[in-house]
């Protein structure tokens, strides 16, 4: 593990900042909006959450962020046009976790408004720079819904290959699961011209 990854995180696009979650109402309310929304959360492994829920996922991810070497990043996705990102209400969230041999895992999630605007692509974009070269790492790898054909194309877009189907992968509702398994080598990722 290299020493920056102790340091606070902020990544920064042309649209996008992502940064470390604040335990406010406001970033609590953010998170809610996201992982409270059942058309959301049809995409993701966990039920929908309620807003007591979410700032406890708060509260683990400022916990998480105190480990050394800190082996999980869950971050806050803000616009930049919504000013400073340290006081932006959040869009979303980003997620990488770091596992051995140099290999980790990144998600995302975002508000429903804001599907369709090409922010997934970005959020992906910076997790592969920040993992690529701050991290050090040499692989990446994502899990999706099949039916979530949309960060499907995402990854796809910015260069995952499809490794296959992992079947009953997940247990929730009572119903087994099957995920898609995309994966990024360091040297396959190209990043984007700003």
């Amino acid at each position: 593990m290299k020493p920056e990854q102790t340091r606070a995180v902020r990544l920064t696009g042309p649209r996008l900042a992502i940064r470390e979650f604040h335990h406010t109402p406001e970033d609590v309310d953010a998170l809610h909006a996201v992982f409270g929304d059942q058309e959301t959360a049809r995409f993701l492994p966990f039920a929908a959450r309620d807003r007591e829920t979410c700032a406890d996922q708060i509260a683990l991810y400022l916990e998480e962020a105190e480990h050394r070497p800190r082996t999980v990043f869950r971050l806050a996705v803000t616009l930049l046009a919504d000013g400073e990102p340290e006081y932006a209400v959040p869009i979303g969230n980003a997620a990488l976790g770091i596992e051995d041999q140099r290999a980790g895992f990144i998600g995302y999630a975002l508000r429903r408004d804001t599907w369709g605007r090409g922010y997934a692509s970005e959020i992906t974009g910076l997790l592969n720079d920040f993992a690529f070269g701050t991290l050090g790492l040499h692989r990446l790898w994502a899990r999706v819904d099949p039916e979530n054909t949309a960060s499907s194309r995402v990854l796809t877009k910015t260069g995952y290959q499809l490794e296959g189907r992992i079947r009953h992968d997940l247990y929730l509702h009572d119903t087994w699961h099957d995920s898609l398994q995309y994966s990024l080598l360091e040297h396959e990722w190209v990043r984007p011209a700003r």
